[in-house]
């Protein structure tokens, strides 16, 4: 199996670190000092389940790699449309695409069944950018539930959770994504198909939607923000509206709020990766996550005063961060 993974950062680099180990041919495509380091040392994976170092190929040419089987995409969501000259090279005519991102993805009406099949949702897809560049048929979706952080150049700090679901828009259970599976499980990772991927869409959007904004408006931890009672209400009030959303839609998502929250607050004081992207001067990737979803309240006839206010506060951050 053949896998290019087209933005080898934290997530990018540790899936592609497991699967080599598993014996896949795994090629990272990376840029500057990160690039040079990973060529130089390897991959070094430094985690509680045990550090580990591998040595796949690394380069920041596409066409040094050529067609792969898969190409695991971490590359952050609003970096897609942009994406065409890096990922052509990698793309031959049964190529998997494995998009591991946050929010909304681009195919998400995909064969989705329904009112809303083929619906494009404008907030991820711009005038179709995004899938004039991926098409939606090589989509595999791909929900992340493991924390990692870039600790230095070449080196990966997994934080916790290992498990990557998987699945096809049209909710089968097909060849290309068991195969998948089954190369990420041999290296160390829990990767199960789901057929419903979009009730894991939801629920880890819960969490995203949520405290990715508030963090990086209040500069604050998952702790933080969960032990705050006023930030607190407001996070429970716009889990809630999405929520809301997921259910118009179809989605059920079979966990209270009060467990989210739970959860987020064992995960301590980790900084989400939009605070991370705001205090290195990075874009914010909040079109997925709030303007999608701010999008489809909108075509579903659903209230989210809440997510709106709190979307056009974090929106005017990120046009003034990226100034």
């Amino acid at each position: 199996m053949k896998v290019a993974v087209l933005g080898a950062g934290a997530i990018g680099a540790y899936v592609g670190a497991a699967l080599h180990r598993a014996g896949a041919d795994v090629h990272l495509i990376a840029r500057g000092p990160h690039l040079a380091a990973m060529r130089r040392h390897g991959v070094r994976v430094l985690s509680p389940r045990g550090d580990f170092t591998a040595h796949p190929h690394a380069t920041d040419d596409p066409a040094e790699v050529g067609p792969a089987d898969y190409v695991f995409l971490g590359l952050k969501a609003n970096a897609y449309a942009a994406c065409g000259p890096l990922i052509a090279p990698l793309l031959g005519e049964t190529t998997a695409v494995v998009a591991a991102q946050n929010g909304i993805p681009w195919w998400y009406f995909h064969r989705h069944g329904g009112p809303y099949d083929g619906h494009r949702v404008e907030s991820v897809d711009p005038d179709g950018a995004v899938s004039a560049v991926l098409a939606p048929e090589r989509a595999v979706g791909c929900v992340v539930y493991a924390a990692t952080e870039l600790e230095g150049p070449g080196v990966i700090r997994h934080l916790e959770g290992t498990r990557f679901s998987i699945g096809e828009p049209d909710r089968s259970v097909s060849a290309r994504c068991v195969a998948f599976s089954e190369a990420m499980r041999a290296g160390g990772l829990k990767c199960p198909v789901e057929p419903e991927l979009r009730g894991d869409i939801w629920l880890k959007l819960l969490g995203n939607i949520s405290f990715n904004p508030i963090s990086a408006l209040a500069r604050a931890t998952m702790r933080q923000m969960c032990l705050h009672g006023g930030t607190r209400k407001v996070i429970e009030i716009m889990m809630a509206e999405t929520l809301a959303v997921a259910n118009a839609l179809g989605c059920e998502v079979g966990v209270s709020i009060e467990r989210r929250l739970a959860g987020a607050e064992r995960v301590g004081d980790h900084r989400t990766s939009t605070l991370q992207d705001l205090e290195r001067g990075k874009p914010l990737e909040l079109d997925v996550l709030l303007a999608a979803v701010v999008e489809l309240a909108d075509i579903t006839g659903v209230e989210v005063p809440t997510l709106r206010t709190v979307h056009a506060i974090s929106d005017l951050l990120a046009l003034r961060s990226a100034a």
